[in-house]
């Protein structure tokens, strides 16, 4: 079969593969797992509505209620600074630079009270490869959020815990299990990127490989670690690359089930050292999201990415398959420093999830229900005692609508 290639606006040179879907629609309809050549006919297929109607089909048998799904959390980049200088990436800054910064501990509280006032416990804590910090800085702060808020810390990321490990001299079991110990809840699924070598060579040649991520998968789920999957695309991969990416996650989804969601979003170029690649298409996106939820049959939830896509196609995406909202932020950087730019408050999500026909619903960030969303009373800090969080507010919600109780991730 002539596949073709991906062009750099994410479409199809040759169409010619596109053709009837019928045999695959009812291998869809009868909950039976596509194949790799299947999936391609998929991305080559024209009928997008087609492609949403299927993956919907499979949403729903993971998440049969009318409900969407979001978490109150926000980004702490705690530093900038970076060496591996990846080419799509117009966030960091080389050690030495005067751009460079690495959060005080002050500042670190501050955005974390500012979330604890929202009721929010999701501290997305995320940066770069800073060779100033060592693992000890990571325990120690780690600890110190633990002791002072409520809050879950999803952290770090496969290429910040590797460099951790590396220059601690540690194998990386045990430099995740110390970290592990000291506070770090689950790790997002960042530098995922597309899991082929030949792409990752061209986009972050200091990185680690696609077998090394998935290592780093595997041994954080073997040890009780949690994680998110992503996958970014549109940038130099081939509608065979991203196949090939979403096959690696399935079969290490079916070895250890540790993977709480996937997370797909389109490469942003335009103020990265790759500005000449066209920006991938909200076709292209829905088209690969849709394809994603129909071949990823073994994880149950899929993030919507307002971030990247904007309100409008993220709320069109809870058609395609995508049964979660994701996060308020609060505050991005990584993608805003590419040059795009998006916000989303509570009121806003709730909105767009409502206008859409469904019910927005808060969850923790290992996607057990909570209820409804209620502001809390007035949050406060006394100097030197532990700071009180949201999550008795959300907690009393969670009480208080018992049609939605917390469920365990499958």
């Amino acid at each position: 079969m002539n596949a073709g290639r991906m062009t750099a606006a994410g479409g199809v040179r040759d169409a010619s593969a596109a053709g009837a879907i019928e045999d695959i629609r009812g291998k869809v309809a009868a909950g039976r797992r596509i194949d790799r050549d299947e999936a391609m006919r998929l991305l080559h297929h024209p009928d997008l509505p087609a492609l949403g109607a299927m993956a919907d089909a499979v949403r729903l048998r993971h998440w049969p209620d009318p409900v969407v799904t979001y978490v109150i959390g926000r980004n702490l980049n705690y530093t900038n600074v970076c060496w591996v200088k990846c080419k799509f990436c117009a966030f960091y800054r080389p050690p030495g630079s005067d751009e460079g910064y690495t959060l005080t501990r002050d500042e670190i509280a501050a955005k974390i009270q500012e979330l604890v006032d929202l009721g929010g416990r999701e501290v997305l804590f995320q940066g770069g490869l800073n060779p100033a910090l060592k693992l000890d800085y990571y325990l120690e702060t780690f600890r110190w959020i633990k002791e002072t808020w409520d809050v879950h810390i999803h952290g770090l990321s496969p290429t910040e815990i590797i460099y951790i490990a590396h220059i601690s001299s540690l194998p990386l079991d045990r430099c995740l299990g110390m970290l592990r110990d000291a506070g770090l809840d689950t790790v997002p699924g960042a530098g995922g990127e597309i899991l082929v070598d030949r792409v990752r060579r061209i986009l972050a040649p200091g990185k680690d490989m696609a077998d090394e991520w998935i290592g780093f998968m595997r041994t954080a789920h073997q040890i009780g670690i949690r994680t998110s999957s992503t996958m970014m695309y549109g940038s130099v991969e081939t509608l065979e690359e991203r196949v090939e990416h979403l096959d690696r996650l399935r079969s290490l989804q079916d070895e250890t089930g540790g993977f709480n969601s996937f997370i797909p979003w389109s490469f942003q170029p335009e103020l990265t050292e790759m500005k000449e690649i066209r920006k991938a298409s909200a076709f292209d996106y829905l088209r690969t999201l849709a394809v994603a939820r129909i071949y990823l049959d073994n994880i149950r939830s899929f993030q919507a990415s307002w971030v990247t896509q904007g309100p409008k196609i993220a709320q069109v995406s809870l058609r395609f398959g995508v049964n979660d909202f994701g996060s308020t932020v609060i505050e991005e950087n990584v993608v805003s420093a590419a040059g795009t730019t998006f916000s989303m408050d509570i009121a806003g999500m709730e909105r767009l999830i409502r206008d859409a026909g469904f019910e927005p619903i808060l969850r923790d960030t290992n996607y057990r229900i909570l209820g409804p969303y209620r502001l809390p009373r007035r949050i406060h800090a006394t100097e030197g005692a532990a700071m009180v969080s949201g999550s008795a507010a959300i907690a009393a919600a969670a009480a208080a609508h018992p049609a939605h109780p917390a469920t365990p991730v499958n």
